[in-house]
């Protein structure tokens, strides 16, 4: 019997043990017949995954459950694709499509807008450096004729707060080679569908950077691009960095500490308070603000001590 048609008959009787069935049937109720034989069907059409290790499939599976997420590949929220790590065995990783993070981002009921597009050559019409702002001019005619140059992603909140990431073409591919190996190699999903990589990748920036992250958003954040080898345990084969707030901006995180370390004085250290997002950058941050304090209260006591010297003088 080959690999493929033991793999598939694993996970079939894997998904009819009475354990999974009340997991998948806790997460799903009446949905969970549904998702169980689009999850068998998926496997056994897909001819890397329905080679890997059956455990890692089913667990992939149970993240995409519990996210109440479809695995349907045409579909465009969720995936599990089947990866050959450094021994040669074929396990399968989790990936969640930008139409997901979108999905998720709305069931929070905080978001009153959020969206992702391509940008074509000439719809950029001006775009401040300082505050980071794009102005865009936007085409209707012929667009699809027009090249790609970049991919942006946008939210708008209930209480009004707005954001939006840019990132050219280039930026993205850089970013593939960087944090993906198939992309290093040339082959995955960053080759075979750069567009919908591009815009899943803004707009989880996006969102790990400036939204607020539901517990569903923060499972999805976490267990993306990773095999799960149990609850809260999540192995990044592909060179995907483990916390959301590395993939959103170490380069900014490392200004913000230089800009920490370098603060004289308390206003000059409170502007970049709101823009902190990780637990090791406020404990700088406080103890920073705590030895401003102490200098300035330190200073306030010599200034008195020397004035009513001096009126002791007169």
């Amino acid at each position: 019997m080959n690999k493929q048609i033991t793999t598939v008959n694993d996970l079939k009787k894997m998904t009819q043990s009475d354990y999974v069935k009340e997991r998948f049937n806790d997460v799903l109720g009446k949905k969970a017949n549904g998702f169980v034989a689009s999850l068998l069907s998926v496997v056994s059409t897909d001819n890397k995954l329905s080679t890997a290790e059956p455990k890692t499939i089913l667990n992939a599976a149970m993240i995409a459950a519990t996210l109440d997420l479809p695995i349907n590949q045409n579909l465009g929220f969720a995936y599990i694709i089947g990866y050959k790590n450094k021994t040669g065995v074929v396990e399968a990783q989790f990936q969640l499509g930008y139409k997901g993070f979108i999905q998720l981002a709305m069931r929070s009921g905080q978001f009153q807008t959020i969206n992702t597009s391509d940008v074509r050559e000439g719809e950029i019409e001006t775009h401040d450096r300082l505050t980071g702002s794009i102005k865009f001019s936007w085409k209707e005619e012929n667009r699809d004729k027009l090249p790609v140059i970049g991919y942006i992603a946008y939210f708008e909140l209930l209480n009004g707060f707005s954001k939006s990431m840019y990132m050219t073409t280039k930026e993205l591919k850089a970013h593939g080679v960087r944090y993906s190996a198939t992309a290093k190699k040339g082959y995955g999903m960053w080759v075979d569908n750069f567009d919908a990589m591009s815009k899943k990748t803004v707009l989880k920036l996006l969102l790990s950077k400036y939204a607020p992250l539901s517990t569903q958003m923060q499972t999805a954040q976490l267990a993306d691009q990773a095999i799960i080898r149990g609850e809260n345990n999540y192995e990044y084969v592909d060179n995907q960095p483990v916390l959301p707030e590395e993939v959103a901006n170490n380069k900014e995180r490392g200004r913000i500490i230089t800009h920490i370390k370098d603060s004289k004085n308390i206003e000059a250290l409170v502007q970049c308070e709101e823009h902190i997002v990780d637990d090791e950058t406020r404990k700088l941050f406080e103890a920073k603000k705590k030895e401003l304090e102490n200098k300035e209260a330190d200073k306030l006591a010599k200034d008195v001590d020397e004035g009513i010297k001096k009126e002791a003088k007169k």
